[in-house]
């Protein structure tokens, strides 16, 4: 059963794959925005997916972040997410990211509980 207050945090490295260089969304070798906004969307995917059924998942369906400050190619991360709210099929997010300097980012993200076979039915 889900319940707010359910947390998980994830270290992270950031590698040239993830810069904004190589991700096309600037052109220096830091941390890409759409690179740390995955890491957090998979904070809160991986901190609920142990109370899903084994038919269902979640799906995002909305992400409101500040990326406050630059993390170099080369330097570790952590992402926070912390379920904060419950209603329904639908579970609400508290995101934070920090490195070794302090917090890099933060915001809150939605994320819809779907059955797996019900969900690719409709593609």
């Amino acid at each position: 059963m889900l319940e707010k207050g359910i947390k998980l945090s994830i270290d992270k490295h950031v590698d040239s794959p993830k810069s904004a260089r190589s991700m096309g969304s600037g052109d220096l070798e830091v941390l890409a925005t759409p690179a740390l906004v995955a890491a957090l969307e998979n904070a809160a995917m991986l901190c609920v997916a142990p109370a899903l059924a084994e038919a269902d998942t979640t799906v995002g369906g909305h992400i409101d972040l500040k990326h406050l400050r630059p993390t170099a190619v080369g330097q570790d991360f952590k992402v926070e997410a912390e379920l904060t709210e419950v209603d329904g099929k639908k579970l609400v997010f508290s995101l934070k990211a920090s490195d070794g300097k302090g917090e890099i980012g933060n915001g809150s993200h939605v994320r819809f509980i779907v059955n797996r076979e019900r969900f690719m039915s409709k593609l």
